[in-house]
């Protein structure tokens, strides 16, 4: 069985357990072989922490939940030195950053000494405690969750992390179809009666399918597709619409190194060898809604930052 046919079936398995969701899988998917994280947002119940939980077990690795609380401390995250009286020395204790598939669920409830404690690990794939750098896992993924509706005791996520996400997620809730499926599968679940999925992949299928989509081929077309979103969302004015009137700051650097990691997988994903317009299109939104910041009018309009998104799509067009 070759890499793309695992990542199908791992697919296809947290398809089942995560029922009406197909893109939120898909999302899933890329962030895992593209090697980036996932910032999910969602109403209560939509299956946010069984999405991570359940691919932790398909995958051979350990799975790590942080609850973000306002009293959470930087070292509950990453781990301290701790003293053994014993010997007379200090030994490091990891946290449960350490972890492979690290579920960090409502990430906004922390503050901001322990969301800033996240960013070493996101982006350099290691933590500094006591002067001693300590190297994360391989394969280390972090899905962050957080509650739209709710406010109060919550602090929001700093520009500079919300940049380490590779993808933004929104999670609605399913179908009446989907949720009759739910019912059925968590009953299932409760009385033994389901079937339980015998797959598991080794790490190395999901190492393998990295080369792979790295040898994905970006025509330069579609490279200048991809700067071009994203220069769209730093220079709205010349594209005019009603973009200039929403878009408050554009996307980063990170934006466009994201989108063509994002659009890659996408097309490893689907077969194909080649990453075309189509691939960008299905990631933007996923790529780049985190990372535009609206306006005071687009904001008192309704306007989301994926309609901000998908706008961008139908205005600017590959060359």
């Amino acid at each position: 069985m070759d890499a793309r046919e695992s990542i199908q079936k791992l697919s296809t398995a947290l398809n089942q357990a995560v029922i009406g969701q197909p893109e939120v899988v898909e999302r899933l998917m890329i962030a895992l072989i593209a090697n980036g994280h996932v910032l999910m947002e969602g109403l209560p119940g939509t299956a946010k922490t069984r999405s991570i939980k359940t691919l932790s077990q398909l995958i051979d690795s350990e799975f790590s939940r942080i609850q973000f609380t306002p009293d959470l401390l930087p070292s509950d995250v990453t781990g301290a030195e701790i003293y053994r009286e014993q010997q007379g020395t200090f030994e490091f204790q990891s946290g449960p950053i350490f972890g492979n598939l690290v579920l960090a669920d409502e990430i906004n409830r922390a503050p901001a000494k322990v969301q800033a404690a996240l960013l070493e690990a996101m982006e350099e794939r290691q933590v500094t405690v006591a002067g001693e750098t300590h190297r994360l896992p391989d394969l280390f993924l972090v899905l962050a969750t957080q509650n739209p509706i709710e406010q109060e005791g919550t602090y929001p996520l700093p520009e500079a992390q919300m940049d380490r996400f590779m993808l933004y997620v929104r999670v609605d809730y399913p179908e009446g179809e989907n949720e009759l499926a739910i019912l059925r599968l968590v009953r299932g679940e409760k009385s033994g009666s389901a079937s339980e999925e015998k797959l598991q992949i080794p790490q190395e299928t999901v190492f393998a399918a990295r080369q792979e989509v790295n040898q994905v081929q970006v025509a330069e077309p579609a490279e200048r597709y991809i700067v071009d979103l994203v220069l769209g969302t730093r220079n709205p004015q010349n594209l005019g619409g009603d973009l200039a009137k929403w878009i408050r700051i554009g996307a980063s650097p990170r934006g466009t190194l994201a989108l063509d990691a994002a659009a890659r997988a996408h097309a490893w994903i689907h077969g194909q060898a080649f990453v075309s317009p189509d691939n960008i299109r299905a990631v933007a939104p996923a790529c780049l809604a985190h990372r535009v910041h609206l306006t005071y009018e687009a904001e008192a309009a309704g306007v989301t930052r994926t309609d901000v998104i998908e706008t961008l799509l139908k205005t600017v067009v590959p060359t």
